[in-house]
């Protein structure tokens, strides 16, 4: 009786892949989750057109991770990249760790944070009175080895955006007051939403996002009737929803097992990389950001057919995901809608 009281006290989470329609959006998460290394993903779109709902969706669709019992960090019982100092320490010194299973991390920023919030504060008083360090971990080491979302990314404070982008990008993250420095662990699939209509990203920051998800209000009448009829069944009972959902969530939830694994034995020939390589040099993209997030995604996309060879095709479906967002631009245009790089892309690949 008291399982069932706490499992009505969680509250319910819509089913990814009941999810209608979204599919470029849907499909960069998935991307990310299979490889956080991608770096993220930024989903531009119309307000009321599911992004929250699907990015809450993948969280909860996610396997559970071995963590360090009372570890507020979530490190990894055997990884030292995703250990804390402490963990660390306790590792190699052989001793035995305690470990639990937890959902992956979803963290939500919300656009009010400060910078002692999300990177966590020093007790100065308390490290200068007893000489012992005391840390009270933000939201970016709760969020490590998990997803870090911030909705309307583009009307966040610009130095709390690079601080986010410079430990998705390191995967640590350093609080230094008053000459006493804490490093911690800080890897995480950063996930930004926002309507293009409230202002676009500074572009130095845009191309720190691994990919660009365009998604507008779906037109099709039948379609949108199934998305509000999906939405009320789901709301008059959540569980039985879940439970009809669980078959297809259950299948999702192993094939990106399965990528996850076969992802480091997945290879791409030379020939295909030189291609891609040529289609950012075409474009004008700066920098290698392009060149190796388009690399990666089709790697990861390859692993989440089952393929351990990735084929142009692999390339064609992710490749405007990893450069629409790095083209110059005239300031008055608005993000490519892709089918530039697909036109450079159908040249190069012939």
């Amino acid at each position: 009786m008291i399982l069932d009281n706490v499992e009505n006290l969680v509250r319910p989470v819509f089913p990814f892949t009941a999810i209608v329609g979204q599919e470029e959006m849907k499909l960069a998460l998935i991307l990310n989750v299979i490889d956080p290394s991608i770096g993220g993903v930024m989903i531009m779109g119309d307000r009321g057109t599911g992004k929250s709902t699907t990015i809450r969706a993948i969280a909860d669709l996610l396997p559970e991770i071995e963590v360090v019992s009372e570890d507020p960090f979530n490190s990894h019982p055997s990884n030292i990249e995703l250990m804390s100092e402490e963990i660390k320490e306790i590792f190699t010194s052989k001793n035995s760790l305690s470990t639990t299973y937890i959902k992956v991390p979803m963290i939500d920023l919300p656009l009010g944070a400060t910078e002692d919030r999300l990177c966590g504060t020093i007790d100065i008083e308390k490290a200068l009175k007893d000489g012992v360090k005391t840390f009270e971990p933000g939201l970016l080491a709760k969020a490590n080895r998990g997803i870090l979302y911030v909705d309307e990314v583009n009307l966040l404070d610009d130095h709390l955006v690079d601080l986010l982008l410079d430990s998705a990008a390191s995967g640590w993250n350093t609080v230094e007051r008053e000459g006493i420095s804490i490093r911690h662990p800080s890897r995480f699939v950063l996930v930004g939403s926002g309507n293009p209509e409230e202002g676009e990203l500074r572009p130095q920051l845009l191309d720190r996002f691994g990919m660009h998800a365009e998604i507008r209000t779906v037109k099709d009448p039948t379609l949108r009737v199934q998305i509000v009829e999906q939405r009320s069944e789901f709301d008059k009972n959540p569980q039985k929803y879940l439970q009809e959902s669980s078959i297809e969530q259950n299948k999702l939830k192993e094939c990106i097992s399965n990528a996850q694994m076969i992802l480091p034995s997945v290879q791409i020939d030379y020939d295909l990389k030189v291609k891609i390589s040529e289609v950012c040099s075409e474009l004008d993209v700066d920098g290698l950001r392009g060149d190796i997030v388009t690399n990666r995604a089709a790697k990861a996309f390859a692993a989440y057919n089952n393929k351990e060879q990735v084929t142009k095709e692999d390339i064609r479906q992710t490749i405007t995901l990893c450069l629409r967002h790095r083209l110059r631009k005239d300031p008055l245009e608005t993000i490519d809608s892709g089918n530039k790089v697909q036109k450079v892309f159908d040249e190069v690949f012939n």
